[in-house]
């Protein structure tokens, strides 16, 4: 299990939570597992996110591999111009 640590905006969508487990071995994975597990997270995940994986963003890439151990937080997608 990989745990994911959310930004303030989406725990109401978690109940309450800060910390989430899902099942995944790559960033792809993640974001599915996430939906899965709390629907409610799918507008967000649409509207743009970035996932931080052992300190490194990852803002595009679906095959980014996670370790059970990886430290994962997931972002809003920061837009500038």
């Amino acid at each position: 299990m990989v745990e994911v640590n959310l930004w303030s905006g989406l725990r109401s969508l978690t109940g309450g939570r800060q910390v989430v487990e899902v099942e995944a071995s790559d960033t792809g994975e993640l974001l599915r597992e996430l939906v899965r597990a709390y629907p409610a997270l799918q507008g967000p995940i649409d509207a743009g996110v970035s996932v931080a994986v052992d300190g490194r963003i990852i803002a595009g890439s679906l095959n980014e591999p996670i370790r059970p151990d990886s430290e994962v937080y997931l972002m809003q997608r920061l837009r500038g111009g």
